[in-house]
């Protein structure tokens, strides 16, 4: 199985990241919450590897759960732009940059298309999360 990382850190209130494919190029970054003790819907998610499987969901269509999170379910890998496009799930974008006036990810559909593009033909993966503190 491959192996994708996420190298993220957080700043405000957003975590930001940079996804990275197993052939160690980055290729996408990330948006999630900032770290609330892993609460539901309103924090990121803990450091550590998990399982990520192809599903199809009414809201996101064609997209990937991240699976195994302790106490967590239905964490996805989907179109955002700001913290307010997410409950917990990570957003996928092209590049770090404010959206209206608020610190973000831009062009979110299209390099979340080049990440979809990416794992064309790829059903799961293992994803393994680390914050810049541990590099």
């Amino acid at each position: 199985m491959i192996t994708y990382v996420i190298k993220r850190v957080v700043s405000g209130e957003s975590t930001f990241g940079v996804f990275i494919d197993d052939k160690n190029v980055p290729f996408a970054v990330t948006l999630e919450l900032p770290w609330k003790d892993n609460a539901n819907n309103v924090s990121c998610i803990p450091c550590g590897t998990y399982k990520v499987k192809r599903v199809t969901t009414p809201n996101h269509g064609n997209c990937f759960q991240i699976t195994n999170v302790p106490n967590r379910t239905m964490i996805l890998l989907h179109v955002a732009n700001t913290n307010k496009d997410i409950l917990g799930c990570v957003g996928v974008g092209e590049k770090f940059d404010p959206v209206s006036g608020v610190d973000g990810i831009a062009e979110s559909t299209f390099g979340y298309k080049e990440f979809m593009r990416k794992l064309e033909g790829v059903d799961e993966f293992s994803l393994r999360i680390i914050d810049c503190t541990e590099i």
